[in-house]
């Protein structure tokens, strides 16, 4: 299943939506987060520069999307919810360590009435629930970062056909430096398992 991004500027960690997140864990369907357009309250400063598509823009509405699902407590109510999202994770794995300490520092501070303790840190949700693909990041230095971060078994081989489509992409990605087995789980056999193909 695709969510694409927010609804109408509304993002899905409203407990209305939540049924949704429900019925997929019950059948075993992943969801991916793919991106659209930021939010009519994110997109202002992003146009006036030109950063609002894929060069910045949906990145970081999708990244805040999913951060917001995992604040709001989605994935302990759902915890074998699978989720997947491109571009080496929109960012967040980079900023797990941060992510982590400054949630335990904003619970601590109870700065916030609604926002209460998870039974992970932010980044457990990575290498519980959600899975990142590298559609658009062809790097071999953020594939490694994620792989020694969130384990090989959490990482996927994408294209981002047609939009980024450049075909030394996958010779680039085979030549990584890494063995056989983890070449062939990123390559296939972690999709194999998240979609039961």
């Amino acid at each position: 299943m695709i969510l694409n991004g927010h609804v109408n500027s509304e993002y899905t960690d409203d407990a209305k939506y939540w049924p949704i997140f429900e019925a997929a864990e019950a059948l075993g369907t992943p969801i991916y987060l793919h991106p659209q357009g930021p939010s009519k309250g994110l997109i202002g400063p992003l146009l006036e520069r030109g950063l609002d598509g894929a060069v910045f823009g949906f990145g970081v509405d999708t990244g805040l999307h999913l951060l917001r699902l995992i604040v709001m407590g989605m994935f302990d109510r759902y915890p074998k919810l699978k989720f997947i999202v491109g571009h080496g994770g929109e960012a967040l794995p980079y900023w797990a360590y941060r992510l982590d300490y400054m949630h335990a520092a904003g619970i601590r501070s109870g700065r916030y009435e609604f926002l209460k303790p998870l039974a992970l840190p932010i980044s457990g949700y990575f290498k519980r629930n959600i899975y990142v693909t590298f559609s658009g990041v062809a790097w071999e230095p953020a594939i490694q970062f994620c792989r020694s971060t969130l384990g090989i078994d959490r990482i996927m081989y994408a294209m981002d056909y047609p939009y980024q489509y450049q075909a030394d992409e996958v010779a680039a990605q085979d030549a990584m430096a890494m063995s056989a087995p983890d070449k062939k789980a990123f390559f296939q056999t972690n999709a194999e398992k998240v979609f039961d193909l």
